[in-house]
């Protein structure tokens, strides 16, 4: 079985195929060097099947897409849905410095609660069925941005149980329990057990 990941981020598609290995994924780059969705959605469910329907759709095969983003309780939940696009297109470097700027006043472990979240969602053409799956990690904002592997917010969050960040972690430690893993892993399950393709 061949499936879409509508995504243009390599790092997802690594992350994907190293979490989910034994199925065979394409990657947008496979058909074409330019595409995007603009993500309208109010929520992560909203902007994952929005991108899975318009992917599956457009190439004609069986897509997953994902939705993902930092929430950090004492600030109304900032930047949730809007993760990957506060500041635009600025490198994720300044996204981060301007999310420990906004956390600068908060000392109290109790203050610097956050969570990854990810919502998943698997679309099929033909059929029009969709489903979907969420993973959360919770964890902690870290004081300052630590380690370089992973991508996104990485280097500023600290799951739950660790002392590092998911950007100080390994790949194969960090895709054991991250919130992509959780959501991937459980919308496999949802595919297999109603037996689709």
């Amino acid at each position: 079985m061949k499936i879409l990941l509508a995504t243009t981020n390599r790092f997802k598609v690594r992350e994907i195929t190293e979490i989910i290995p034994d199925v065979e994924f394409l990657a947008i780059s496979d058909f074409t060097d330019h595409w995007e969705v603009e993500e309208v959605g109010a929520t992560f469910e909203e902007n994952s099947l929005l991108k899975a329907k318009t992917a599956a759709h457009y190439f004609g095969i069986i897509s997953i897409a994902d939705d993902s983003g930092l929430e950090i309780p004492i600030l109304s939940y900032f930047p949730g849905v809007q993760s990957s696009r506060f500041l635009e297109d600025r490198p994720f470097e300044e996204k981060m410095k301007a999310v420990l700027e906004r956390m600068s006043s908060f000392d109290k472990p109790e203050e610097r609660v956050a969570r990854f979240r990810t919502v998943a969602t698997y679309y099929d053409p033909l059929t029009g069925q969709s489903l979907s799956a969420e993973g959360v990690v919770e964890g902690s904002i870290a004081e300052r941005i630590s380690g370089d592997n992973g991508f996104g917010y990485d280097p500023i969050f600290i799951p739950k149980g660790f002392d590092s960040t998911f950007g100080e972690l390994t790949d194969v430690i960090k895709n054991n329990f991250s919130h992509r893993s959780r959501a991937f892993h459980k919308l496999f399950e949802r595919i297999k057990s109603e037996a689709l393709p």
